[in-house]
């Protein structure tokens, strides 16, 4: 069997993941131990977000004509891909908070919503919440006036019924 009949399935099951992912940020992993990268693969298992080893060649074959090509220049030496098909801002905020507790673990770059992002922009990614935060916080914001206006009618109503049962 010729080896590119053994690479043909891996390239299509990276070009499967990438396809409709929301976002894929690649890391350099080396000098994690096993427990520190057992640790990393059950967080971001829980939130949805597929982590693989892949050959970087293999990683290039699959992305080529997608948004996801702009990883090229991070796909050198050893290469670890998050890739999330609901959270675009999952994969960088588990990774960026994990790499706080061990600094081997590098961010190299990612895309996310079709946009690259180095190294740099991948952390600022990584401190936006997720989107049920977000849209908690909106929600929040759009109930504050609200209930504040109702607390002030609910305070005159209040008032003019002391004032008339005091008249």
């Amino acid at each position: 069997m010729a080896k590119v009949e053994l690479k043909q399935p891996i390239v299509a099951e990276i070009a499967e993941l990438l396809d409709g992912a929301a976002s894929a940020v690649v890391v350099d992993y080396r000098g994690l131990t096993v427990a520190q990268d057992t640790e990393l693969r059950k967080q971001l298992r829980e939130a949805g977000v597929t982590y693989k080893v892949y050959k970087n060649t293999m990683i290039r074959f699959a992305a080529k004509g997608t948004a996801f090509e702009a990883l090229e220049p991070n796909l050198e030496g050893p290469t670890a891909l998050a890739v999330s098909k609901e959270d675009a801002t999952a994969p960088a905020r588990i990774l960026a908070e994990f790499a706080k507790k061990a600094p081997k673990l590098e961010l190299k770059g990612g895309v996310v919503e079709g946009t690259y992002y180095d190294q740099k922009g991948i952390n600022v990614i990584a401190t936006i919440p997720n989107r049920e935060v977000l849209l908690g916080r909106l929600l929040g914001s759009m109930q504050s006036p609200i209930a504040n206006f109702a607390r002030v009618i609910k305070q005159i109503a209040e008032k003019e019924e002391g004032g008339a049962a005091e008249a």
